[in-house]
């Protein structure tokens, strides 16, 4: 299963500012921001694997504003690994409201993978197969990858403060 994104334009002015965090005690990396009121989808979409990861995408008004890690895919550390330069701001817009499992819960079900800069400011978090994207940043510390199909792809995750339980500097 996939979840449609479609790329609008970026709001006039700055990109929104997103402040990344950790929940000490459970290792959650957490970033959101704020968006202008507009009307569609309200509501987290988890990402889940076969793995046992959980990914929460935050959707406001149709809007993807933020992201939770909640349990993480296997981490791999990438020297080098750079969120890609130059890339366009925009807004992830998710058209229609996502089918909702029995319960209530959004959930698309996929392969998530994750790789780390070595010293942990950036991260990248692919979902579902390696595939030709565009990169579009969405607030100044969050880029989204979207296929040519218009399925989510993956996240670059720029500027994380080190997790509370390393001493990297």
């Amino acid at each position: 299963m996939s979840l449609e994104i479609r790329i609008a334009p970026a709001y006039p002015g700055p990109l929104p500012a997103l402040k990344w965090t950790w929940e000490p005690e459970t290792d959650i990396l957490s970033g959101a921001f704020s968006v202008p009121h507009t009307t569609g989808f309200t509501g987290p979409v988890e990402l889940t694997d076969d793995e046992g990861s959980i990914v929460v995408v935050d959707v406001a008004g149709g809007v993807v504003c933020g992201l939770d890690i909640a349990v993480w895919p296997e981490v791999e550390t990438v020297p080098g690994l750079d969120a890609p330069g130059g890339t366009d701001p925009g807004q992830a817009l998710v058209p229609s409201r996502p089918v909702r499992a029995p319960g209530g819960a959004v959930e698309v079900d996929t392969t998530l993978s994750m790789a780390v800069s070595p010293d942990g400011r950036t991260y990248h978090l692919r979902v579902g197969t390696r595939r030709a994207v565009d990169v579009v940043r969405i607030a100044d510390h969050l880029a989204v990858e979207v296929d040519r199909r218009h399925r989510l792809a993956g996240f670059w995750a720029t500027q994380v403060p080190p997790r509370p339980d390393l001493d990297l500097v």
